[in-house]
């Protein structure tokens, strides 16, 4: 068995370091009594306090977690939808335009998605607002979802499926209570990769928002550019908080669902 050495645990450390030690200092500093974001001058919420009271800050919260719970949703039926017909379907004619399609998004730069779907809405004469922004982000997050689902599905043992239809259930039916039930830690996993994907987009956003409906991290955007403030820091651990929590919900989620897989898998063992 090889031994972890020094060099890996130094490379590991330096690693984590980078990535997770500005956000640190980011979070102690939400609670700067100062204004003065560099400078300590003691503990203090009251930017929280003030947070929750800046209207602006709140309307653009509002309009992200109504456009990220929309569509995340969405992304994630019609992204299920297109990873059942990519692993089920076999080969069929015009697949590989469709999965071409399908995955377009995961290597297509978001300023050319952002673009396209500009112009598209324009074409159709369609105002930028919320309903605009729901269908960028459904758009680009579906092929996440398609590729989380996808993966479940390709080991799964579609004899159940076929026990399930033995004994009397429709197709509709064997995928209700059989297929989905087993996916449904994948398929969970993919709403909130594209809930995240949706809470942090700023580039497709930017191109298909309008007057009427302005996302948080366009408004943390334009903020920044005059100045981080101490209010601007404490929104970044508000939402940091809230994806931590989202990534230990679906991590204890997926791990009794496995646990709870693997018992019925012994009990049915034990039957036969």
């Amino acid at each position: 068995m090889r031994r972890f050495s020094w060099f890996n645990a130094t490379s590991l450390t330096l690693g984590f370091a980078f990535l997770y030690v500005p956000m640190i200092i980011l979070i102690i500093y939400s609670f700067n009594a100062s204004k003065l974001v560099t400078v300590w001058a003691g503990f203090s919420t009251k930017w929280y306090g003030e947070l929750m009271q800046n209207e602006a800050f709140l309307d653009a919260a509002w309009v992200t977690i109504k456009v990220a719970v929309i569509s995340s949703s969405i992304a994630t039926v019609l992204g299920t939808m297109a990873a059942i017909v990519l692993v089920r379907a076999g080969r069929f004619h015009g697949r590989t335009l469709f999965s071409g399609m399908i995955y377009a998004p995961l290597v297509m730069p978001e300023v050319i998605t952002g673009l396209s779907l500009l112009l598209l809405f324009i074409g159709i004469g369609m105002d930028r607002g919320i309903v605009t922004i729901t269908l960028a982000h459904a758009t680009f997050s579906m092929c996440y979802v398609s590729v989380v689902v996808s993966s479940r599905l390709i080991s799964f043992d579609r004899s159940l499926e076929e026990a399930a239809l033995d004994l009397g259930c429709s197709q509709f039916e064997a995928f209700r209570l059989v297929t989905l039930p087993i996916i449904a830690p994948a398929v969970i996993s993919g709403w909130l990769l594209a809930f995240t994907l949706s809470l942090d987009d700023l580039v497709i956003a930017s191109f298909t928002s309008g007057p009427s409906a302005t996302t948080l991290p366009i408004k943390i955007y334009s903020a920044v550019r005059l100045g981080v403030s101490p209010e601007i820091n404490a929104l970044s651990t508000i939402m940091i908080a809230i994806v931590t929590f989202g990534v230990i919900t679906a991590s204890l989620v997926s791990k009794r669902n496995a646990v709870n897989r693997q018992r019925e898998e012994q009990a049915a063992a034990r039957m036969t």
